[in-house]
């Protein structure tokens, strides 16, 4: 498994990933779908948050996002223009 992009997230991440690896083969393939690896999630994802905030890249994120949001849903999508539309009428 890959290392984090934070030196001090690798552990966690590494544990994060055992889990998940396990929990898809063995549980959500087989249609257990309840969670299983949440704290270890939140634990890597805390741990992420700061290394880019301490790498100075939670701003340059921020300003991508701006830039380029991600796409709207497609249900979204079409709901938004069929009311365009109904407007345009």
């Amino acid at each position: 498994m890959s290392s984090s992009i934070g030196e001090k997230c690798t552990q966690i991440k590494q544990e994060y990933d055992g889990c998940f690896n396990s929990w898809y083969s063995e549980k959500f393939l087989k249609g257990d779908a309840s969670p299983q690896c949440d704290d270890l999630f939140f634990k890597y994802k805390e741990c992420l948050l700061k290394t880019l905030e301490e790498k100075k890249l939670d701003t340059l994120l921020a300003d991508a996002r701006k830039d380029n949001p991600f796409p709207a849903s497609s249900s979204t999508s079409s709901a938004s223009s069929s009311s365009e539309s109904s407007k345009k009428n």
